[in-house]
Formats: structure tokens, sequence, C-alpha cells
């Protein structure tokens, strides 16, 4: 239900059924889970991008995937996140690889959860964001309130998810919720993994994980952790060869070690 390309240091991850607007089933979150983990394990790759093929980046949820149909009784949608979104979205925000979304198209219900929980999002104009939650009688999960209530503050999170409320591309730049808007968002996205793979490995993994941490803590344990992570980055052979470089005035070569 993917496709998996490598590109020289990028690996790009392509959600690939446009006939339902890449509604997730369970396959599909696992062969993204599974490839992001992939991705991190190859030393050659520095970035992922992941996207949607045709009119749509992810619908969410498929709903007529057999583990949340609802017409023949209850059913456990704790277990499917435990099982099937959680994981998904815990791959990508523990991925040591920076995960860039390129936002093709509209984006809804979970696939909104995977596309916030990317490091950067890029999106064309006028795509259509939505939580659609609620009106099949859920609330949001796989993250989305920990993204919302932090973006946009409780009230508009509120109306965001209680009334599914819409949010265009434009608005989703100007609350900070996406980086930048580009028609030809794959390009664009590709443009920045390539600059993401000049940089040195270690210090982009450390970057990505303190400011997560940051989110969460208080200053003093922000500064100690800071501190740690900058006594482990100066014994590394790439802040010897980036200051190296720098004084020699060449391009350095990073190797991630």
């Amino acid at each position: 239900f993917i496709t998996y390309q490598k590109k020289s240091s990028t690996v790009i991850i392509t959600m690939n059924r446009p006939e339902v607007y890449n509604a997730m089933n369970a396959a599909m979150k696992k062969e993204i889970e599974l490839s992001i983990k992939a991705a991190n394990k190859d030393k050659d790759v520095r970035s992922i991008i992941l996207t949607g093929e045709g009119k749509a980046f992810s619908s969410g949820q498929d709903l007529n995937d057999r583990s949340v149909q609802a017409d023949k009784g209850p059913v456990d949608l704790g277990k499917t996140l435990q099982t099937e979104w959680n994981p998904l979205v815990n791959s990508i925000r523990k991925s040591r690889k920076i995960v860039i979304a390129a936002i093709n198209g509209v984006c809804a219900g979970a696939g909104l959860s995977v596309a916030m929980a990317c490091d950067l999002k890029y999106a064309k104009d006028q795509v259509k964001f939505v939580s659609g939650f609620s009106k099949i009688g859920l609330t949001l999960d796989a993250g989305m309130d920990h993204t919302l209530v932090r973006s946009l503050g409780y009230s508009r999170a509120l109306e965001f998810g209680v009334l599914g409320t819409t949010l265009l591309s434009q608005q989703m730049l100007e609350l900070g919720l996406i980086n930048a808007i580009d028609e030809e968002v794959l390009e664009r996205a590709k443009k920045v993994s390539s600059q993401i793979n000049d940089l040195p490995p270690l210090s982009v993994e450390m970057i990505k994980s303190n400011l997560q941490h940051a989110q969460d803590h208080s200053f003093d344990q922000v500064i100690e952790r800071e501190t740690h992570s900058q006594r482990y980055l100066g014994w590394s052979a790439d802040y010897q060869e980036g200051v190296k470089a720098f004084l020699e005035k060449r391009p350095p070569q990073f190797k991630g070690e």
C-alpha cells in the first residue's frame, strides 16, 4: 500500500491508495512504520519524505477496515490505537532521521495526526485540514491533542476538534502548524531534504530530540539536557571536521561520527 524510494540520502515513502484518498488500513500503517524504521537503520539515509499519491495526503482511518467496523457491534478502538496508530506516530516522532511531510492534498482525521507528527511540513495551497472525529462520535487521537493545544491554544483547538472546522493551508501556515506553502510540494520537500543531508547527522538528531524534550520539561531540565548533548557532540568527529572546514574555508564532509 506504499512505495519506498531511496534517492541519494533521502527515502521517499508514498502512501499509494489514491482510490480511497489514501485512507489507512492496518497494513498501510504497518508498512509506513516498518519503512521508517528501515530508513533509520540505513546509514546512508539522512532524511525521510512522507507524501501521498493522487489528490490526498491521507483521509485518515479506512472505515472499511475490518478492525474498526462498527456495524457488527462495539469495537475496541483503544486496541486499534495501541497496535496501529500509536506505533506509526511514534515511529515518526522517534525517528533519528528528520521526517518531512509533503502534503499534496486533503489531510483529515488521523491522517492529520500523522502529518503533524512529522518534523517539517510543506503543503500545496488550498489544502483542507480537518479533524472529522466528532462527526462520527469520536475524539481526537494519535497525538493530535498534544500538537493542537500547544499550537492553537485550548479554545481554538476545541473549536477545531468539536465543530470540525476546516483549516486551509494559509491558516495552517499562519498558526505555525506547517512550514511553507508550495504548489510543487514534493520538489520543495526534496530540496529541504537535500539541505538536511549535507548537515552533520548527529547534530540534526540531537536538535530534534532536544526540542521535543523542551516542549514538556522545565527550563532547568532543558539546559541540563543541552549541556549533556553539547558535551557529547563536542567529542564527535563531525564537530572537529566542521571547525576544520570552517577555518580552511571549504565544504565540510560529515560522516555521522
